[in-house]
């Protein structure tokens, strides 16, 4: 059975990482096949949007497989895909399953799952995911949850900003396909672009920001979905976006 499960439903690419024995933990075949799910759904264009999310109901990602043999610490967790993703946290979220999760645009979480770093219980310390989640959790909470290695819960998580919603299991489907026709009825050269250009200012000064995103709104009103947008307002219909 394959660690990873790529599925495409209409324009959604769906990647499970399928190790429910071993909590989703990643090993080398899990990043390479998650690599090449989201691969796969750069380069086709009918997918809108990428669905990471892991087997069963007992943990989203544990994080690193720590079981000998694995590559446990050889991978790089900065990797980051093209389309627009959503992590469907099923489950706890743990070390690396925590940071693969930042790296996600938005996120929904059962409201039974945990949230955590405990690689200092280990004798390691999140070193590679602090770069993520300190974009996302304010440092204060960051700084005890990493070196207390202690969990938290999942309603501290929507407290804190690092998911978007919180739902019973029951409901986690539901919430997710409510999230994605919010989404797939908009622009995807939009939201590609927009996505883009957050990504880059980020880093910069607000004078920079300022002048990077001037740029920004001229490419886009050159695009084609620029002008369906504008010549669908214009007509009072939905528009047809050509993706371009």
């Amino acid at each position: 059975m394959t660690e990873v499960l790529v599925e495409k439903r209409d324009t959604v690419q769906w990647i499970t990482i399928n190790r429910e024995e071993r909590r989703n933990a990643m090993n080398d075949a899990v990043v390479f096949g998650i690599m090449d799910g989201l691969t796969a759904a750069t380069a086709d264009p009918d997918i809108r949007a990428v669905v990471l999310t892991g087997a069963g109901d007992r943990a989203f990602c544990a994080g690193a497989d720590l079981s000998a043999g694995s590559g446990s610490f050889k991978y790089d967790y900065s990797k980051v895909g093209i389309p627009f993703v959503i992590a469907r946290v099923n489950g706890h979220a743990m070390a690396g399953g925590m940071g693969m999760m930042g790296m996600c645009d938005l996120a929904i979480a059962v409201d039974n799952a945990r949230f955590g770093m405990p690689e200092v219980k280990v004798g390691v310390f999140p070193m590679q995911i602090m770069a993520v989640l300190q974009r996302l959790i304010p440092n204060r909470k960051l700084y005890e949850m990493a070196l207390t290695g202690e969990p938290i819960t999942a309603a501290e998580a929507l407290q804190l900003g690092l998911v978007n919603y919180v739902v019973p299991p029951a409901e986690l489907d539901t919430k997710l396909n409510w999230l994605l026709s919010r989404l797939l009825d908009k622009s995807p050269t939009a939201i590609r672009r927009g996505k883009y250009a957050m990504r880059q200012t980020e880093s910069m000064s607000f004078d920079q920001s300022a002048v990077f995103m001037e740029s920004q709104i001229g490419t886009l009103a050159l695009t084609e979905d620029a002008a369906e947008g504008r010549q669908a307002f214009i007509e009072k219909r939905a528009p047809k976006w050509p993706g371009r």
